[in-house]
């Protein structure tokens, strides 16, 4: 009996400019209402996965965006 091919893992995108596109073109096609219901759910995973990979981005970039106050290190605030 063959084998049924494995799914293709999206690979991760290469900048949160470009996830943050794809998101975007992703939530287009799914709330067009076009999408059959499977290629729905993959979309939505898809999305779920784009989302984290944002926000771990920024998180990343929180972290990195520190002041030097009287020799300290100290998370920057918008004043």
């Amino acid at each position: 009996m063959p084998k049924a091919p494995a799914a293709a893992v999206p690979k991760e995108p290469a900048s949160y400019e470009a996830a943050l596109q794809e998101l975007e073109e992703l939530i287009e096609r799914i709330e067009s209402g076009d999408m059959p219901l499977e290629q729905m759910l993959a979309g939505y995973q898809r999305g779920a996965s784009l989302l984290a990979f944002c926000r771990s981005r920024l998180d990343a970039v929180q972290d990195q965006i520190k002041v030097l106050d009287e020799g300290k290190l100290q998370t920057w605030t918008q004043e």
